[in-house]
Formats: C-alpha cells, sequence, structure tokens
C-alpha cells in the first residue's frame, strides 16, 4: 500500500536498530514482551515504524541503559508522550544507509558482553577512509572503558573484553595498507607491554595510514638489540610504549647514545616520567594522537602521506613536561 503524500516517513526494523544501536532481534523481542513495535503494521506489508513508535523506542533504550529493568523502562515508554520530548524525525530525512550511520558504541557493548565475535567484526570494521586514531578514540577505548565498570560473570574462555581486543585487533589488521618501498621506517617498541598491547598495534596502525611503514617490536629487548634492529630497518625514528610504572628503559638510553639522529618517543605512566632518560633525542609523549604526529614529523611526512624535511631535535635534554 503506498503512503499518502505528505504523512510521515516510515523506517524498517534494520533501519531503527542502527538508530539505537541494538540488534533487529532485540526491537522484535521488545514488540512482543512490552507492546513497544510499530502501531500500523498492514497485514503482508514490511514492518516499518513511525516517529512516536521511534521515540518511544529511545526512551526505551536510554533507560535500559540507565539501569532501568526492562518492563518498568518499557512501562514508562507506553505512558510518556515522547514525540512531545524529541519531536518528530524531520520528514525530508531519507532512510539512512548503513554505510553512513555511526555505529553506537552501546552495541559494540553488548556484542562484546555476548562474546559475538562475527558481530563485534562487523561492527568494529574500518571502512576506507576512516581514521583509525579516530576510531580508537572514540568507539574501541569507550567500549573498553565500559566493560570495565560492569562486574560480568564468564564461562571459561569466553570473555567480553578478550573478544572485544580479538575483533580489534583484526579489525586494525585489515585496515592497514600494504608497505610501499621508500617509504620512512619508524619501529614501535613494546617492551613489557601487556595491559596495552591493542594500542600499541593502534599506533602503528596511524603511522602507516598516514605512509610510514611502521613494524611494532615487542619481546625482549635488550639494549644491544634495539640499536641492531634499527640501524638494520634503517628507522627513522623508535617510539617506545610501556604501561608499567617500574620501566627498564635501559634500551632507550642505549639508542640515545649510540645513535643520537634517531629521534625517540616516549609513552610511559605519569608515575614513571621520572624514568625517561635523558638525551637531546629523547622526547616524552603523552597521547596516541600526539605520538603519531610527532614521529609522523621526524620522519618528514605530513600525516597525509606527503613528505617533507624531517624535523631534528636541537634541545639539550629530554622533554619530559
Amino acid at each position: 500500500m503506498d503512503r499518502e503524500e505528505g504523512s510521515e516517513p516510515l523506517l524498517t526494523v534494520a533501519a531503527v536498530a542502527r538508530r539505537l544501536g541494538v540488534a533487529p532481534g532485540t526491537l522484535r523481542t521488545w514488540d512482543r514482551r512490552y507492546g513497544l513495535g510499530p502501531s500500523e503494521h498492514a497485514a503482508g506489508a514490511h514492518r516499518r515504524y513511525g516517529s512516536a513508535d521511534l521515540a518511544r523506542l529511545i526512551v526505551m533504550r536510554r533507560m535500559t541503559i540507565d539501569g532501568v529493568a526492562p518492563a518498568e523502562a518499557a512501562e514508562i515508554a507506553r505512558s510518556s508522550r515522547p514525540d512531545a520530548l524529541f519531536g518528530p524525525f524531520a520528514a525530508t530525512e531519507p532512510e539512512p544507509d548503513s554505510q553512513d550511520v555511526p555505529v553506537a558504541s552501546d552495541a559494540v557493548v553488548d556484542a562484546a558482553l555476548a562474546a559475538d565475535g562475527a558481530e563485534l567484526q562487523r561492527l568494529l570494521t574500518l571502512r576506507p577512509g576512516d581514521d583509525v586514531l579516530q576510531w580508537w578514540s572514540t568507539l574501541v577505548e569507550p567500549v573498553f572503558a565500559a566493560l570495565a565498570r560492569r562486574t560480568v560473570i564468564e564461562r571459561p574462555g569466553v570473555s567480553p573484553t578478550l573478544a572485544l581486543g580479538s575483533a580489534a585487533a583484526v579489525a586494525v589488521q585489515a585496515a592497514v595498507p600494504p608497505a610501499v618501498g621508500g617509504q620512512p621506517v619508524v619501529l614501535v617498541f613494546a617492551p613489557g607491554t601487556r595491559l596495552w598491547v591493542l594500542g600499541v598495534h593502534v599506533v602503528a596502525a596511524a603511522l602507516a595510514e598516514r605512509g610510514a611503514d611502521a613494524r611494532v617490536v615487542s619481546g625482549v629487548l635488550p639494549p644491544r638489540r634495539t640499536v641492531e634492529l634499527v640501524a638494520m630497518t634503517r628507522a627513522g625514528a623508535a617510539i617506545t610504549v610501556a604501561d608499567a610504572v617500574a620501566l627498564d628503559l635501559s634500551s632507550v638510553e642505549r639508542l640515545a647514545a649510540e645513535r643520537p639522529d634517531v629521534p625517540q618517543f616516549v609513552m610511559l605512566p605519569e608515575a614513571a616520567a621520572d624514568q625517561l632518560p635523558l638525551g637531546r633525542s629523547v622526547h616524552r609523549a603523552r597521547t596516541i594522537t600526539g605520538v603519531v604526529h610527532e614521529a609522523l614529523a621526524a620522519v618528514g611526512l605530513t600525516g597525509t602521506g606527503q613528505v617533507r624535511a624531517p624535523v631534528r631535535s636541537t634541545a639539550g635534554s629530554s622533554h619530559r613536561g
């Protein structure tokens, strides 16, 4: 049946699910259990939601996120006047395309709690043109933080954080462009990094998508081996990421002494800042965005893959501030 001219736009189950950041099956459950389905459902036609239906579902979603029991949230949603609170969505707004709708972190949290690897990979996939740093800071990190605030009872081998980390690692690996000959090399060292391993790979991926040949170096890293790796790869800069307070930064010190021409950027906890070795080529970085842009500048990249003259440090000591 055709919609009459001037009537409000109607949304499919999939479109509403994307707007709310829930699975389509959740909407069907809310309809079946709590009566929060489409107001009109013509026989033989696909289910379509109007503006009032959508607004009630927004109330339902917000309240369940805040910890209200679903049955109570549904009762409030049904008895409220959500159209007065939220207003109808614009009549000229097209039905959203799945490629253009940002992923809601709530949907990722739900998939992680269910340890649904396939759904996590779908939600976390980096599309062409996506910025891995923005993806990390606005989606993945907030989800890790949300999971850390929850108490979860798990079956052996099932973990929301492990499921999230695994899916995110797959997304990062798939998004990294292949190395091209002649790209400046940046080594990302992760000595003893245990809790932030994924973040190390995000740093390397961000460097790679901006034109650097970035490599992650983990495992046992004696000072002499670090110097050898820099020489072997002809690295133009080195990044060291550490997440522990008790650190062994002798490799940073050795590299600064033997290769002062190679800028080093060190990320470490605030409590360990005084352990940063002195050296004109050693700099402290506080954020992954900062360390990426500083390393790119050091090897002569603008952040868009274009090459410019490398920035060399002339400071007399390491920057700890």
